[in-house]
């Protein structure tokens, strides 16, 4: 019999997904985000990290400056377009390490259980007893303020959260019936919890995913405001509010283009995020 993709259980989320708005206005700021990283070469008027101190605080449209320049005189619309760049490698990344290491932690937790479950979530409660952004600050002042290092201090503060939501689910797939028969079968632990178990665990693990995205740009830019993150002269969202908070009163359009552009970003992946978990979450259905 051919493969038919509308008889698929995607099929049906993906038309369900297209039902919900605001998932679909989510995904459309998303697309339009990778789109401007992808062309920000082509799409940027200026070098975003070339100077024109004459022409510093230019406002919006001025001077051939789309959204206006810094105290620099840099281009605030070629530097928001980099930005982008950036602040999707960083989620990328960030999300990579938490991803991969949490679901092997909460792979591990779940199926062994006993003294190994007890180690395992103990440190992941530990982690959860620190505020996100605190521990990441401790992590970075520890490793230094770097962009490297920004990733990796959000990645291992994003751990805790995939591995709790891993071992919830691996504990409910593995009394299953399924598994019981493939452990009969002689199938050995790796193959039952990476073949047979985690597949049937992706739907948490993709809303996760999506929403911890929209954390991990927000914490970069809460770090890299704070000297942790990334360094100057590179164009990043949180960076330029830095250096631009002594404009508020005098030159709004420094401030407030970066703002929007780190609103905007973590809205459409908590949008999208939030449309994933209706359809995805069967407790969410009627």
């Amino acid at each position: 019999m051919p493969f038919n993709p509308e008889n698929t259980l995607w099929y049906d989320h993906w038309l369900q997904l297209k039902q919900n708005r605001s998932a679909l206005l989510g995904l459309a700021i998303i697309g339009a985000f990778v789109v401007v990283a992808f062309l920000a070469p082509v799409l940027a008027t200026h070098d975003p990290l070339v100077q024109n101190v004459s022409l510093r605080l230019s406002k919006p449209f001025e001077n051939g400056y789309l959204l206006g320049s810094d105290d620099f005189g840099r281009d605030i619309f070629s530097r928001i377009l980099y930005g982008a760049r950036i602040s999707l490698v960083i989620g990328a990344i960030a999300i990579g390490i938490s991803l991969t290491v949490g679901t092997a932690l909460g792979l591990i937790s779940g199926f062994y259980g006993g003294t190994l479950d007890v180690l395992i979530m103990g440190l992941v409660d530990v982690m959860l007893a620190f505020p996100y952004i605190l521990l990441a600050i401790v992590i970075v002042s520890i490793l230094g303020p770097s962009l490297n290092n920004a990733m990796i201090a959000i990645g291992i503060v994003g751990i805790p959260r995939f591995a709790r939501i891993i071992r919830a689910q691996v504990l409910a797939e593995k009394e299953n019936d399924y598994v019981m028969v493939e452990r009969s079968l002689g199938t050995s632990d790796l193959e039952l919890m990476m073949v047979s178990i985690l597949p049937n665990c992706m739907a948490p693990i993709i809303v996760q995913v999506t929403l911890g995205y929209a954390g991990a740009i927000l914490s970069s830019a809460a770090l890299s405001f704070l000297g942790l993150g990334t360094q100057p002269p590179t164009p990043e969202w949180g960076l330029m509010l830095a250096s631009a908070k002594q404009f508020v009163a005098s030159a709004w359009w420094v401030v407030t283009f970066p703002g929007v552009a780190i609103l905007l970003s973590v809205l459409g992946f908590n949008l999208f995020g939030d449309g994933l978990r209706d359809i995805l979450d069967p407790r969410l259905k009627d």
